[in-house]
């Protein structure tokens, strides 16, 4: 493995997110026997991408340097 990619972007990390927090909910009492952990990934995995964008949006918008 020689590529990398930022964090959040890995599957990976989201499931174990995933995997504690429902496992949190489940010890708070809260029910969580509708949750489809894979669609749940998915959804969050998208979510910190579009964040991703724009963050990276705004960063070139912010920049005092030119590109190039």
């Amino acid at each position: 493995m020689s590529d990398s990619k930022p964090w959040y972007l890995s599957r990976t990390v989201w499931a174990a997110v995933v995997t504690i927090l429902v496992a949190l909910l489940g010890l708070l009492g809260v029910p969580t026997d509708g949750f489809d952990d894979a669609a749940l990934v998915d959804t969050l995995l998208q979510a910190a991408t579009a964040v991703a964008g724009v963050v990276a949006l705004l960063g070139r918008l912010a920049a005092k340097a030119r590109i190039g």
